[in-house]
């Protein structure tokens, strides 16, 4: 293979040196065996099809060699030196190589149709080895363009996608699969499922009656968790990221890869507050100390020791933050496939959908644009992603505060590209400012009869679930450590004796 060129990309001088097409990555030989190959046995073709293209051979004359044998194949027509002579009298590029006669030649240096995938991959490769060369230059020129239409932070979340975009190709066939292989697949979750102990296709949150409804948070589902101010979305998302990160446990699928087993690595999007607040929400859920004391720093030496163990344990935990305020949603996307690639990626929180910004300067339109690019973002990647969302002020004027499907903001695109859409909601929260008067004795004693059936009680509202039923799960909640947790029914008090 002494025509497979050497690049070292060092210094000023091998720069220089990547316009001279004999320091380009190729192989004219092996791109030669290969089209004899196809040329010889036309069966072959389907071994490579899914490997490379005509846009991978180095020599145009090959690329079109194989884009029209290819043609001819697809057609179930011969594809032969012989048949190809028609196609390329008049090809200036072969009347250079000899004519008609080369592609007799070709034939003649056929390599066997054992081979044919590894000359297939080695051609791709330096396909690959271009593009990044080309890209290289391309990022290099654009750089030294001091343009103000074209910012470095917009050049480097460009070139961010184009990098991904040239490490997934080849990675996967895209297009259709046979009903056999969707079968197979269901019959995998489902069996998945069955296997699990809990009973759950998706990964558990932790919150059994939420992961009962829900099935767990399942791949490429986008989940919409909306609320008003201070019912406490933000607290249920932590929660959760925090369950699936202490769950984590790597290992062997049941599909022969490497990756999660229980729980998973979660990546949170925090736009609002900073990776110091989310961090401090946290510990105080995992320490049970009151976020209010772990911000003033009131806490007495058993408390202090206990935050600090907490603080160590979640060392461990695969949980990464960007606190990254007002992102674009190429940026989201961009950094979340990084994520994903260094690190893994099981669980995507982004708090909250209206933080995010987008391209069109129409509001509803930008939303649209959002909530599709999550949904996107959750199939490309296949996770589930958790998207905080508000709701509209038109709650606040019902008597009924419960939260429904068309109180969300810009509903119409949400609605529509969510899987599901679940609403927090704590009466609690109302109530308490409906406390009465100290002289009104009759309605202070039913206020606070009120206040004890709702203390410390939160519902999560699922309107809209694609896959499952809908209604309402209720959780506790405390509300000193900001913390959703499982409800203990009736039933299930005293110890477990009825």
């Amino acid at each position: 293979m002494n025509e497979i060129a050497a690049f070292n990309p060092t210094g000023e001088a091998a720069g220089a040196e990547i316009q001279s097409p004999e320091t380009i990555p190729h192989s004219i030989e092996a791109e030669q065996q290969l089209l004899g190959a196809v040329l010889t046995n036309n069966d072959v073709y389907d071994k490579i099809a899914s490997i490379i293209g005509p846009q991978h051979f180095y020599d145009p004359v090959h690329a079109r060699i194989f884009e029209t044998a290819a043609a001819r194949i697809s057609k179930n027509a011969l594809a032969s030196p012989v048949t190809l002579k028609a196609f390329f009298e008049e090809d200036e590029g072969l009347k250079e190589l000899g004519g008609p006669a080369y592609l007799a030649r070709l034939a003649g240096a056929a390599i066997s149709s054992f081979a044919v995938r590894d000359y297939a991959q080695l051609i791709y490769d330096l396909a690959v080895r271009r593009d990044l060369i080309r890209l290289g230059q391309d990022i290099a020129a654009k750089a030294a363009r001091v343009d103000i239409a074209s910012e470095p932070k917009e050049q480097i979340v460009e070139a961010e996608q184009a990098l991904y975009k040239l490490a997934e190709q080849g990675q996967s066939e895209s297009g259709f699969q046979s009903f056999l292989k969707a079968v197979t697949d269901a019959v995998n979750v489902a069996n998945a499922a069955y296997q699990r102990e809990g009973g759950l296709a998706g990964v558990p949150t932790a919150l059994v009656d939420l992961d009962n409804k829900l099935g767990g948070l399942h791949k490429s589902d986008l989940l919409i968790l909306a609320g008003r101010p201070s019912m406490g979305k933000t607290s249920l998302a932590t929660n959760i990221a925090f369950n699936v990160a202490k769950a984590y446990r790597r290992g062997t699928r049941p599909d022969g890869t490497e990756g999660a087993i229980e729980g998973g690595v979660v990546g949170f999007f925090s736009l609002e507050m900073s990776a110091e607040q989310l961090a401090g929400r946290i510990l105080a859920e995992a320490s049970e100390i009151s976020s209010h004391k772990i911000r003033q720093g009131d806490m007495d030496e058993s408390e202090f020791r206990r935050f600090v163990d907490a603080a160590k344990a979640l060392e461990s935990c695969p949980l990464f933050i960007d606190d990254t305020a007002a992102i674009p949603i190429a940026q989201l996307a961009a950094r979340a496939r990084r994520l994903k690639r260094t690190h893994g990626l099981d669980v995507l929180i982004v708090d909250y959908l209206q933080l995010v910004r987008g391209t069109s300067e129409n509001r509803v339109q930008e939303i649209g644009e959002i909530s599709m690019g999550l949904k996107a973002i959750a199939k490309e990647l296949e996770i589930p992603v958790i998207a905080l969302s508000q709701l509209s002020r038109q709650v606040e004027s019902r008597e009924d505060k419960r939260p429904q499907l068309s109180d969300l903001r810009e509903s119409g695109s949400i609605e529509q590209d969510a899987d599901v859409v679940m609403f927090v909601f704590r009466e609690e929260y109302y109530v308490e400012r409906e406390k009465p008067g100290d002289h009104e004795l009759d309605k202070m004693a039913e206020w606070q009869e009120r206040m004890s059936r709702l203390h410390a009680k939160a519902e999560v509202i699922i309107g809209k679930q694609r896959h499952g039923p809908i209604g309402t799960v209720e959780l506790s909640f405390e509300a000193e450590f900001t913390r959703f947790g499982n409800l203990v029914k009736p039933w299930q008090q005293g110890g477990g004796d009825f």
